[in-house]
């Protein structure tokens, strides 16, 4: 299945569960489109508002940084933004079309694949979205699962821009962009050191990362 782009483009690439300036710094070097910061203590990628506020500070212009929330209520989320220069939020729950609107930030919905997923009809309850990320289903755990799921799933007609997560890695992104062919790809684990003794995941490797953008980069040139 190829997606029929309204403007056939190379996709965007996303580096979630960023933790460090320097890794932040990596990514913007290798071309990184945008950059995801997660507010979701339970997760080994979680960053506090003061390492977000300084990894924004680093960044050059251009990079879109992306604050990752789930079920996080509003106070929460005005805490974050009153000191983190988020420009897109990205909700990874059980939020609703409501709940996801009126923070003054562009949005948009994560969906995690389960079977029964209607993702046009997520389209349309989620329609003032900047866009849905798809990503794989594993049960209690909301993203960076490192699983893939069955991309022919994915309908070509979508009314809004597709962002393609769940298992990606330098391996396997080039494929993943010739058959879907979204809008944007989103990486975390699969970017990420082997083994980091005494820290849990959030640590990227820099030669990963550019071995990411490169493969989406050429295969979508190959592919516009």
């Amino acid at each position: 299945m190829h997606r029929q782009q309204t403007l056939k483009t190379i996709p965007r690439v996303k580096i979630c569960g960023i933790t460090r300036v320097e890794d932040a710094l990596a990514a913007a070097r290798a071309g990184a489109d945008a950059i995801g910061l997660v507010f979701y203590p339970p997760s080994p990628r979680a960053v506090s508002v003061r390492q977000a506020a300084e990894i924004c500070r680093s960044l050059p212009p251009f990079v879109t940084t992306v604050g990752l929330f789930v079920n996080a209520d509003r106070n929460e989320i005005a805490g974050v933004l009153d000191s983190v220069p988020l420009d897109l939020l990205q909700f990874h729950g059980d939020e609703t079309p409501e709940q996801c609107m009126g923070h003054g930030r562009p949005w948009m919905k994560a969906v995690r694949m389960k079977a029964d997923v209607d993702l046009h009809q997520c389209a349309r309850d989620y329609h003032e979205a900047a866009g849905l990320l798809v990503d794989s289903y594993v049960p209690g755990v909301p993203g960076g699962t490192g699983e893939t799921f069955n991309w022919d799933r994915l309908p070509d007609d979508l009314s809004l821009p597709l962002v393609l997560a769940g298992g990606l890695h330098p391996g396997n992104v080039a494929d993943a962009v010739t058959q879907v062919r979204p809008w944007a790809v989103d990486v975390s684990g699969g970017v990420e050191l082997d083994t980091v003794q005494g820290r849990q995941g959030g640590i990227k490797d820099a030669s990963k990362v550019r071995a990411f953008i490169n493969s989406v980069k050429k295969r979508g040139v190959a592919g516009v």
